[in-house]
């Protein structure tokens, strides 16, 4: 399908652009969203008549964006959640999640302006994109850890789950002797022979 873009999208074009794009992204997004019109004569009269105000607007709303941005970008939340010993989590950290604790933090965002790639199933710090604006975007950073003091170990640097892991595995060195025969049992765990065996075996 064939559109008229009224707003930037990312990989697409920018206002006034008109692009071919998959009916089913046309349909369910862009069209109902408002980003973007059919492209038909009609709707280019219309957008065209229109240009100046919707390219005012969103002067604006770019500008409020940019004002706005200051108090996200940068940000650190931190988001305790439920891990195995591996650091899975149990279930996965939404975009509702960060955008619920951005909010806590005082910043202007909803949960349509956070762009995850792929869920956060795993513990550990994560830089998260925040789209305020189709042309103005920030970067924040995402903790995710079992507590409080591993959030704060995490953000120093230190890799929790690395550092579990070397603390599981230590202790398990086991005693070799270079001399003993193959499938000898160590001197040292063999028992002295006490007085009444030694008679026996006389």
């Amino acid at each position: 399908m064939d559109i008229i873009l009224l707003e930037r999208v990312e990989k697409l074009g920018g206002i006034g652009d008109v692009v071919s794009v998959k009916d089913g992204y046309a349909r369910n997004y862009l069209l109902p969203n408002k980003k973007a019109l059919r492209a038909n004569e009609a709707n280019k009269k219309v957008f065209e008549a229109n240009r100046a105000r919707i390219e005012s607007d969103n002067a604006d709303r770019r500008g409020v964006a940019q004002t706005e941005s200051k108090d996200v970008e940068g940000k650190s939340v931190i988001l305790i959640r439920a891990s195995s010993n591996s650091g899975q989590l149990y279930g996965s950290v939404s975009v509702r999640d960060i955008a619920e604790a951005l909010v806590a933090e005082g910043a202007k965002v909803n949960k349509a302006m956070i762009v995850l790639e792929r869920p956060i199933k795993t513990v550990g710090i994560f830089d998260v994109k925040v789209s305020l604006h189709p042309e103005v975007s920030v970067g924040v950073k995402v903790n995710v850890a079992r507590s409080p003091d591993e959030a704060a170990q995490q953000a120093a640097g230190v890799d929790v789950m690395a550092a579990l892991f070397d603390a599981d595995t230590a202790g398990f060195t086991e005693a070799y002797d270079p001399n003993a025969e193959p499938g000898e049992i160590p001197a040292d765990l063999l028992e002295e022979p006490t007085e009444e065996a030694a008679e026996d075996e006389a």
